[in-house]
């Protein structure tokens, strides 16, 4: 597998975060070539899965059904 560079990813927090700050929430980053990273947003600094793009597509279209 390889590594891929987050230094520059711009995370997001979901729009069904709670009003409290989004204390229980998860962020992904977008365009950081053909992947997703996605990260515990209470941990910041810590370690983020990466997922393929068409994984994650494949996945949000389940979840929307």
């Amino acid at each position: 597998m390889r590594e891929v560079d987050l230094s520059t990813a711009q995370w997001h927090k979901s729009s069904y975060s709670s009003g409290d700050g989004g204390e229980n929430c998860v962020e992904v980053a977008h365009g950081v070539g053909g992947v997703v990273p996605v990260r515990d947003s209470k941990v910041p600094g810590g370690p983020a899965l990466v997922i393929g793009g068409a994984a994650w597509e494949a996945f949000i279209r389940e979840v929307a059904r």
